[in-house]
């Protein structure tokens, strides 16, 4: 893609203010999924820095992760795996609990849907506090898996999420930044 065909992800994203409360803007990226060529752009700018790394599988978390984990998955050439609300996979699964703002909710993953060894991509659409997707991390090391890195289309760094990943000592990579709640 030449420089001068690279879009501005951040203007084909919606920012919908109080949802779903007062005083939050929600960062919608059903409007990135829903804009063919910004769509492409962002999956090629996930996967771009880990073409050239041995990627075993792609985690992506529900449900938003899917949509770029499967895509980014494709273009790496790899599998994608996964991660889950609780009671969404059958089988034989591995769960991790994790604070909310009020309370804990848990994800999963089917127990061998990763061996041990393999180098994974943890994919989501974005990154907050962290809190989901440090859990898909401990997931994906509780059954062997070795963490590459992270990737986000938005990062939202005034709540540390990406920092919380650092200190799990997890390479972050996110395509745009909002400041601010």
């Amino acid at each position: 893609m030449s420089e001068a065909a690279v879009m501005d992800l951040k203007k084909i994203i919606r920012s919908i203010p109080d949802y779903p409360k007062t005083g939050i803007i929600f960062r919608d990226i059903s409007t990135l999924i829903a804009h063919g060529p910004g769509f492409r752009q962002a999956v090629r700018q996930l996967a771009a820095p880990f073409l050239d790394q041995k990627i075993d599988k792609v985690v992506g978390i529900e449900a938003r992760g899917f949509i770029f984990g499967g895509a980014v998955a494709d273009l790496l050439g790899v599998g994608f795996v996964p991660i889950r609300k609780q009671g969404k996979l059958p089988g034989e699964v591995v769960g991790q609990d994790y604070e909310l703002e009020y309370g804990t909710d848990r994800i999963e993953l089917h127990k061998d849907a990763i061996q041990p060894g393999e180098r994974v991509l943890l994919l989501d659409d974005l990154i907050a506090t962290g809190g989901t997707a440090s859990a898909g991390v401990d997931l994906v090391n509780h059954v062997g898996g070795e963490i590459i890195a992270a990737a986000f289309v938005i990062d939202l760094p005034d709540l540390r999420g990406a920092d919380l990943l650092r200190e799990k000592d997890v390479q972050v990579h996110t395509l745009v930044a909002f400041e601010g709640l």
